[in-house]
């Protein structure tokens, strides 16, 4: 069973940073491109950022390229999301999700997700 635990969120100040972990189970790491989505309240899910791990590919959404790095470390089966320079608008509950199949980075199709973890940036 795949599963995904996210940590690492809380209440920030303006300009702040914060270190998001998910935690990937179940799976053989190596093999997926994992990402971040997040959801404010009243809006939709956007996706933030995705990495596929064997080759390091990344994609960022564009209102947090150059603020938000994501990386991995396949020893611990850990995707990261370090967050800098946030803004309240980036207050949101992130996810960290994986498609189904390895091999794919579209993720629009079956997804495991996890929990979720509450990002609040106060002003």
């Amino acid at each position: 069973e795949v599963q995904l635990v996210e940590s690492g969120g809380g209440l920030v100040q303006t300009g702040g940073s914060l270190r998001l972990s998910c935690a990937a189970s179940g799976l053989a790491f190596d093999d997926y491109t994992i990402g971040w989505f997040r959801r404010a309240p009243g809006k939709g899910r956007e996706t933030v950022a995705s990495i596929t791990i064997v080759t390091g590919k990344t994609y960022y959404t564009d209102s947090v390229k150059g603020r938000f790095t994501i990386s991995s470390d396949s020893a611990k089966n850990t995707v990261y999301l370090q967050m800098n320079s946030l803004k309240p608008e980036d207050t949101a509950v992130y996810y960290c999700a994986v498609p189904s199949v390895p091999y794919t980075d579209y993720f629009g199709g079956d997804l495991h997700w996890g929990q979720g973890t509450q990002v609040t940036v106060a002003s």
